[in-house]
């Protein structure tokens, strides 16, 4: 086990610094700074508005940084002061403790050790055993809906999302966030994942203690706002995240590439693949415009099928496309909708011409949708199950 020097040795070559938020928690705050400055003065408290004696106890430390927000305004500001200042010191990583005695110390070196074995763009989280006696149901609870949410917005699966006790790479962290609150921590694992950073659990000790910990979550604002900012973080996963993937590793690998690896080498069975060659084809073709991708890509996930093979036949609504399929599915409406006719040439179509059929078009479009969505899906099980017999 390393010496206490040697681990601020570590420390000061890394350029780590420890960042402590608090507001409030003059019971368990000098119990965590003196546990912190057993292996580190590179320390940094950051007094969000306390009104309790905690300046007093923050002033008794000289060989500490201080921050002192006049007016409390959240964690999340106060986190990201934390952050501004860090930066503005030379440090290059960040490591945050709650001041309510919850984390201990002592898992600083912890956090040291992993660093050490993949120093790179990583943000690594505390994971608490949230099974442990004295764990509250509701943070629990709050902890496995927050999992869920990460989960779907960024494919990383975590133990705990929600844990204070996190080692931050300041130099590649977003610049300017949505939340100043409760919600920030969510946030910035997020976007900083969407950035390219490696988002990990690495086990840490956890302690409640009912009559020293003070905690100021609340439970119908903070969760509601909870709920909002993950509504948005969705919605952007959705239009811009997923695409935005996706047509990055296209971009990377060449159509035989593609074929071999997505389709012929996934895991997943032939009637997955071809259920969502299928999805994707009818979501393509149906009057979804604008909102196929959200579409797509909301029930591959939800139904568990090949999202890239979803969202890949989707695309068949291609720009050089657009015009067969409106053709295609005013031609099959007109059979079931009665109007002025069949339409022979599709380069005569015009936009006054589909306003003028627009029950044709719609209802066209759906069954089109749903033929060709059939016949995509049988031809590609028979297909891809025909390379299989003969792989084998």
């Amino acid at each position: 086990m390393l010496s206490n020097s040697t681990i601020s040795e570590t420390l000061n070559l890394k350029k780590v610094c420890v960042i402590v938020p608090t507001y409030n928690n003059h019971k368990t705050l000098n119990r965590v700074i003196d546990g912190v400055l057993q292996y580190t003065t590179n320390v940094i408290v950051v007094n969000d508005g306390s009104t309790d004696n905690t300046s007093e106890i923050i002033n008794s430390y000289t060989s500490i940084d201080s921050i002192l927000i006049p007016k409390n305004k959240g964690k999340g500001n106060a986190l990201q002061l934390g952050f501004k200042k860090a930066i503005e010191k030379g440090y290059h990583y960040a490591i945050t403790i709650d001041s309510d005695g919850q984390h201990f110390p002592d898992d600083i070196p912890v956090f040291l050790e992993e660093l050490a074995k993949k120093e790179s763009n990583i943000l690594l989280i505390g994971s608490r055993n949230m099974n442990q006696e004295g764990v509250p149901k509701k943070s629990s609870f709050g902890n496995k809906f927050s999992n869920f949410w990460f989960w779907f917005e960024t494919g990383i699966k975590l133990e705990d999302t929600q844990s204070g006790y996190r080692l931050y790479p300041l130099l590649h962290l977003p610049k300017k966030y949505f939340t100043n609150k409760f919600e920030f921590e969510i946030e910035v694992i997020v976007r900083a994942a969407w950035k390219g950073t490696e988002v990990k659990n690495i086990p840490v000790k956890i302690l409640y203690d009912p009559e020293e910990r003070v905690t100021h979550f609340r439970p119908f604002k903070d969760f509601t706002r909870i709920s909002i900012l993950n509504t948005i973080l969705v919605i952007i996963t959705l239009l811009y995240i997923k695409p935005r993937d996706f047509f990055r590793n296209f971009q990377k690998k060449k159509i035989k590439q593609f074929i071999k690896e997505e389709i012929l080498q996934s895991n997943d069975s032939n009637l997955i693949k071809s259920l969502s060659i299928a999805l994707g084809v009818f979501i393509g073709i149906a009057p979804f415009w604008g909102f196929q991708t959200v579409l797509v890509l909301f029930l591959a996930v939800l139904f568990r099928w090949n999202k890239i093979l979803a969202f890949t036949f989707s695309n068949i609504s291609i720009p050089p496309m657009i015009p067969f399929i409106i053709y295609g599915s005013l031609q099959m409406g007109s059979y079931f909708v009665k109007g002025n006719g069949n339409f022979y040439q599709y380069q005569n179509l015009t936009f006054e011409t589909i306003k003028n059929h627009t029950s044709q078009y719609l209802v066209g479009s759906f069954i089109l949708a749903t033929i060709a969505a059939f016949t995509f899906g049988i031809a590609s099980f028979f297909l891809l199950s025909l390379l299989h017999k003969t792989k084998k």
